[in-house]
């Protein structure tokens, strides 16, 4: 780490977003170009650096800064210098003379201390001196603030969301509770808090520190999929995290319920804590769950057992018994579940329906949790679907919040909402969808409740079913039989329990025998490079996903993201690369979003041309880096093949590498080709479900790639982890009362 001090001649560049500063320095050993966030340096300041000398292909020499401080000038010619900047309003180069004539060395010591002194120079009135003391003021705040958290290590990039939010405020907010700042601050969380708090000497019993340690407690477990937490364990999670006694923990909780921070609910004698807003939406879920159901509908004079005859004559398709209940009782059920595994005709059901009430003149919209799940939606429909956010119509409200324009005031104008992959529809974004629905308004769930529950908090197709009072249909009869797909049959075979049929020739499902992780890492990457490409013309980068049960491990998705790219996108000289934290982006690489940004602008291309632009990317969805680029501090990436988006630098931390995914983070997308490690990992990741769900990602190949005994006890090991939520009992209770 190098150290240099000198005076900014010149800012060349400036991202106001994130603070990246170029800027020409003079120092003692001749003129230097600096790079980095510093986004209150101004020409003529004397400030320190520390960082390293660095060689840009297009710019040359730099010195790459880490940190920085400002100097107070202590020469005459320095301090006059920094007056005539232009930093300070009404002061030009004749008025940095008079001041500096006048003060000498305290000049900068008036302005701060003693600025009715400054009437003394001709040209500075009451109104100048107000401008320039304020002028003076925001720039000491702010520098002061950085200076300020750069002692506790924190980052200029998290020191301007921090300053963003609290202002001049900053310091004396964080030292009296510094657990706001994992409240307040995406990225800075629980622990990070933690570590500030102990270098401020708070102690461990601290109120804040333990309702914080709470709260932290709380969000953990709706990460999850946690509604809420019975009492006693939320009590001994929290104990191991905050280190102090029960009772102390206890009495906190207490103080929280009383300032509605949470919610305590009495149930037959267990005490369940929920965090406000999950409570609400379980309720609201709930009831509005039953009211539709319950709605009596409008008589509609339609036989529909002659529509199923038509449309099979039309499509020349026979229906499963099934699949024509589920078509009628689309029609006399304001709410309907359609669940069942691959190849049950859940399409070909969803399609009937569509054209069944586009016949009867109702106006039908099809939605989806995520965009790749409408994309697929739309392809095999017909039809536009939409992502459940733009159904209805999300907006952003600042950088971590959104609203949507549809709720029970403007409801979304339909008659018929179809909603796929509802198995990854977590607690609040249901209870969204429903405010945004009218009564009287049919709704039709389709999923499969055997694959893995959302991600977000909530079990919800999975207690609407276990409910008993909603109307389901199960599809079970089987159409794509083994001559076709023996993806098919062998998720059928998983789900029940028994063993796959694998490495038959000309088939699509293999299992390739290794017997350590090292060699199954070798075996992923050359059926990735290689084999695969090869023999079945697929393309290494964009057909074939690798899916495993974990991120860490030697085949955990970071092993496996790291060992991929370097066989896939290796180094060369015309790839331009960024390193953050530990994870290295290059040109080419495979991404993908790892939370919600609704603000986040992007570009529709097609065919080179840009044809549309909107606002949203979301967790989960992928692209291909096209560009990173030093000099704007920008990386492009193209998700989904037509939508550009340009990243600041310091919104890296919202992607990662994705040759490589967990199984949850495939849910609601299909790929060509699915290859799996199967080894060894936590028994709650190997289960059967997540199993099924990694291999019904895939469309014309599976290839599973380790050891024998794991797929047995995967296949054989059916628990579903629980989780705590009350929505079928709810819905049970709303249904007595109706």
């Amino acid at each position: 780490m190098l150290e240099i001090e000198g005076v900014i001649q010149d800012v060349i560049f400036r991202n106001e977003e994130n603070g990246y500063t170029v800027a020409l320095l003079s120092t003692d050993d001749g003129e230097i170009t600096i790079v980095g966030n510093a986004p209150f340096i101004n020409p003529q300041e004397t400030i320190k650096l520390s960082g390293s000398m660095v060689y840009h292909n297009n710019y040359g020499e730099q010195f790459a800064f880490d940190t920085y401080e400002v100097v107070i000038p202590t020469t005459l010619k320095g301090i006059e210098n920094y007056l005539s900047s232009g930093l300070l309003p009404n002061i030009g180069p004749k008025t940095a003379k008079r001041i500096v004539k006048e003060f000498g060395a305290d000049s900068l010591d008036i302005i701060q201390y003693n600025p009715e002194k400054l009437m003394k120079i001709k040209g500075i009135g009451k109104k100048t001196l107000e401008t320039i003391v304020e002028s003076f003021e925001d720039q000491r705040d702010i520098r002061d603030t950085m200076i300020f958290l750069q002692k506790y290590n924190i980052s200029v990039n998290y020191g301007m969301k921090i300053y963003k939010k609290y202002g001049p405020d900053t310091a004396k907010i964080i030292e009296e509770n510094p657990y706001k700042l994992s409240e307040d601050i995406y990225g800075i969380g629980f622990k990070r808090a933690d570590e500030i708090a102990k270098n401020m000497g708070m102690e461990e019993n601290n109120p804040n520190r333990i309702k914080a340690g709470l709260r932290y407690t709380m969000l953990s477990s709706i990460g999850e999929g946690h509604c809420y937490l019975p009492k006693d364990v939320l009590l001994n999670q929290a104990e191991k995290i905050l280190a102090v006694s029960k009772e102390e923990i206890e009495n906190n909780l207490q103080d929280m319920a009383m300032l509605d921070d949470i919610v305590m609910v009495n149930n037959d004698g267990d005490v369940e804590i929920y965090s406000k807003n999950l409570y609400t939406a379980e309720n609201n879920v709930s009831r509005k769950l039953v009211e539709i159901s319950r709605t009596e509908l409008k008589t509609i004079d339609f036989n529909i057992d002659e529509k199923i005859v038509e449309i099979e004559e039309d499509t020349g398709i026979e229906f499963a018994d099934r699949q024509k209940d589920a078509i009628k009782e689309a029609i006399e059920n304001g709410l309907l579940v359609v669940t069942g595994g691959p190849g049950t005709g859940k399409t070909t059901t969803i399609n009937a329906i569509i054209k069944t009430f586009e016949d009867m003149k109702l106006r039908v919209l099809l939605a989806a949790p995520t965009g790749r799940a409408a994309k697929r939606m739309t392809e095999t429909t017909s039809r536009e679907a939409k992502t459940i956010h733009r159904l209805l119509e999300y907006s952003f409200l600042e950088e971590t919040a959104m609203a949507f324009g549809r709720d029970e005031e403007t409801p979304v104008e339909a008659d018929v909402i179809i909603v796929d992959e509802s198995s990854m529809i977590d607690i609040l974004l249901m209870n969204s969808l429903l405010k945004a629905i009218e009564i009287g308004t049919r709704v039709i769930l389709v999923g499969d409740i055997d694959q893995l529950p959302s991600v977000g908090a909530g079990n919800v197709l999975r207690d609407i079913i276990d409910s008993g009072e909603i109307k389901v249909v199960r599809l079970d009869h089987i159409f794509r039989q083994s001559e076709e797909s023996m993806i098919i049959v062998n998720a059928h075979r998983i789900n029940k329990g028994i063993y796959p049929i694998v490495n038959v020739k000309d088939k699509d499902f293999f299992f390739m025998k290794e017997g350590s992780s090292e060699r199954i890492l070798d075996k992923i990457i050359e059926l990735c490079q290689e084999r695969l490409p090869k023999f079945y013309d697929v393309d290494g980068l964009n057909d074939i996903q690798v899916l495993s049960p974990m991120k860490k491990g030697d085949v955990g998705v970071n092993s496996l993201n790291n060992s991929l790219q370097k066989a896939l996108n290796p180094a060369a000289k015309d790839k331009e690369e960024k390193q953050v934290g530990d994870t290295l982006y290059r040109t080419g690489d495979k991404v993908m979003q790892m939370k919600n940004n609704y603000n986040m602008e992007w570009k529709l291309v097609k065919h080179g041309r840009i044809v549309d632009e909107g606002e949203g990317i979301f967790n989960g969805d992928m692209g291909i880096i096209e560009d990173i680029d030093d000099g704007s501090r920008q990386i492009t990436i193209l998700f989904d093949e037509e939508k550009r988006v340009k990243y600041e630098y310091n919104q890296l931390d919202e992607l990662s590498l994705a040759y490589a995914t967990t199984v949850h983070k495939s849910q609601g997308s299909e790929f060509p080709v699915i290859v799996m490690p199967i080894t060894w990992g936590p028994p709650m990741l190997l289960t059967r479900n997540l199993l099924y769900t990694g291999i019904t990602r895939a469309k014309q190949l599976v290839v599973l790639v380790g050891e024998e005994r794991y797929l047995q006890m995967m296949i054989q090991n059916d628990k579903i982890a629980s989780r705590y939520s009350n929505l079928n009992e709810k819905i049970v209770k709303y249904v007595s009362l109706s």
